[in-house]
């Protein structure tokens, strides 16, 4: 009769199997990654997040949204 073993799963994809720590080379790199990322974003990126969070909220109510722009502007024109 034969027994089976069952070992710890590997993980196929590691390089170095039992290695999970990072290494200071590689906080390293992470750290000057980041700071390119963030040195992209110029001026005019906390205007675009708020133009992204506004056409989120907008684009999937686009006919309510006109129906109230409509509305908005007749009252407008009235009240002139």
């Amino acid at each position: 009769m034969s027994t089976h073993t069952f070992h710890a799963p590997r993980w196929p994809t590691a390089s170095i199997p039992d290695a999970t720590d990072t290494s200071p080379m590689e906080l390293s790199e992470l750290g000057a990654h980041i700071d390119r990322c963030n040195g992209c974003r110029g001026r005019w990126f906390a205007l675009r997040c708020a133009a992204d969070a506004v056409h989120d909220f907008v684009a999937p109510r686009f006919v309510t949204t006109l129906l109230v722009a409509t509305v908005v502007m007749g009252l407008a024109a009235l009240a002139l």
